[in-house]
């Protein structure tokens, strides 16, 4: 059995994953269901090691999610703004 320290950075980790996969790019990719599916699968780890490698690979996921959103948002940007920057009224 994991430690209660433990046990609370997974439930942690998890709600912080199943929040970002609320804004998930692709819906077809079906996040949430992808998420619980790995969480249930490692629902049985009891060896310290194997727990903090699976906690290391949802910080991991976490953060290209992350990663994922803010280049969606700067590809947002971008494309708001024209390449070219006007001439200069003032020669």
């Amino acid at each position: 059995m994991a430690s209660k320290e433990t046990r609370l950075r997974v439930i942690s980790l998890y709600k912080e994953l199943h929040r970002l996969g609320r804004e998930y790019p692709d819906p077809a990719y079906n996040f949430h269901k992808k998420l619980r599916g790995l969480f249930e699968k490692n629902r049985n780890l009891s060896d310290p090691q194997e727990i903090e490698k699976a906690i290391k690979l949802g910080e991991y996921i976490r953060n290209e999610t992350l990663a994922l959103y803010s280049l969606r948002k700067y590809r947002h940007l971008k494309r708001m703004y024209p390449q070219e920057s006007p001439a200069d009224p003032f020669p």
